[in-house]
């Protein structure tokens, strides 16, 4: 799919960070990285075996758990989870985050066409920031406007949306969300706006 197929008269486009305009796992691991040396220096844990073993955990089991096995594996301190979480939020990544080259060239025609886009996330607001801050945006950043959920109710809830809708003066019709999974879809039904999955792009 490509823009040329989504209906003209969409004003607005609504996406998703995560999974949508990049790949997750492309911050994640390079956290698990800093963190898995930050443990080598204070606690003399190998930081590839450490780095190795929250990314296959991630990939197996989910990113809730990849604390789990390293505490589990390592007999780390339960205290180094804040560490985790605090660095998720706050970490300066080697590495600038690359969109999708799909969701790129997207973005890039929907600013071409004067129309706007939206960033509607859920998940903690500071990790979130974090992650736009350093993604590398092609110049496309001046066109973005953020919403936060966790600053009002989290997807699939359609009040963020609600929200949306009254402080740029639009109307349900003129909206299209580019989803990603079961909240999107339940959130953009709930909205009664369009939606389209991201898979159809990538």
């Amino acid at each position: 799919m490509k823009y040329s197929d989504i209906d003209s008269r969409k004003k607005a486009f609504i996406f998703e960070l995560d999974n949508v305009l990049y790949p997750e796992k492309d911050y994640l691991f390079q956290v698990y990285y800093l963190f898995a040396s930050l443990l080598e220096y204070t606690e003399h844990i190998d930081a590839k075996e450490a780095t190795d073993l929250l990314i296959n955990t991630y990939v197996n089991e989910g990113k809730e758990f990849a604390f789990d096995r390293l505490k589990e594996k390592f007999n780390i301190a339960e205290k180094h989870r804040a560490n985790l979480n605090n660095l998720l939020a706050t970490a300066k990544l080697p590495l600038k985050l690359l969109l999708y080259k799909n969701m790129l060239d997207l973005l890039q025609e929907i600013v071409i066409d004067r129309k706007k886009i939206f960033i509607v996330t859920n998940g903690n607001t500071g990790q979130q920031l974090n992650k736009i801050k350093q993604t590398e945006w092609h110049g496309l950043e001046q066109y973005l406007i953020a919403y936060f959920t966790s600053e009002s109710v989290p997807k699939p809830e359609p009040d963020v949306i609600d929200l949306l809708i009254k402080d740029h003066n639009l109307q349900r019709r003129d909206i299209v969300m580019i989803e990603n999974g079961e909240a999107d879809r339940i959130c953009a039904e709930a909205s009664g706006i369009d939606y389209v999955s991201v898979n159809e792009f990538l």
